[in-house]
C-alpha cells in the first residue's frame, strides 16, 4: 500500500468522504446569509413600529394638553365658549378627538384623548389636566 492510501487520500479513502461531505455543504452560507437577513429586516420593523408608536403616543400627549389648556381657559372665561366643546374643537384640529372631558374645582379640566388613526400596536391615547396657575 502506498504512503498515499495509507492517509486516505485514495480513491476508496477518505477523500471521496470530503468531497461528499463538500457537496452536502455547498450553499449552506447562502442559507445562513438570508436568515441573518431575514432577523435584521424583523428588528428593523420591530424598530420602525415602535417609533411610529412613540410618536403617536407623543402626539396623543400634546392633543390633550392643548386641548385642556383651551378648556381650562374657557373654563376661567377667558375665551369664549363651554369648556368642553373648546377642547373637543382644539383636539379635532390636532388630529385626536376627546374620550372624556371633566371640570374639576378651581377652574381645572381633565381631559383625555385618543388618535384618530390608530398604531400597529393599538389607540394612542392621552391625557392632561389644565387650571389657573397656583
Amino acid at each position: 500500500m502506498s504512503r498515499t492510501q495509507a492517509h486516505g487520500s485514495g480513491p476508496d479513502g477518505q477523500q471521496g468522504n470530503s468531497h461528499a461531505r463538500a457537496d452536502r455543504e455547498r450553499g449552506s452560507g447562502t442559507v445562513l446569509a438570508l436568515g441573518l437577513a431575514v432577523l435584521v429586516i424583523l428588528a428593523a420593523v420591530v424598530v420602525v413600529v415602535m417609533g411610529q408608536s412613540a410618536a403617536s403616543a407623543f402626539r396623543a400627549a400634546a392633543a390633550a394638553d392643548l386641548a385642556a389648556l383651551a378648556a381650562a381657559d374657557a373654563a376661567r372665561g377667558l375665551t369664549p365658549g363651554d369648556p368642553c366643546g373648546v377642547a373637543a374643537d382644539v383636539a379635532r384640529r390636532n388630529g385626536a378627538r376627546v374620550l372624556s372631558c371633566a371640570e374639576g374645582s378651581g377652574s381645572t379640566v381633565q381631559v383625555r384623548t385618543e388618535l384618530e388613526v390608530p398604531t400597529p400596536l393599538g389607540r394612542a391615547t392621552g391625557l392632561a389636566r389644565a387650571g389657573p396657575p397656583p
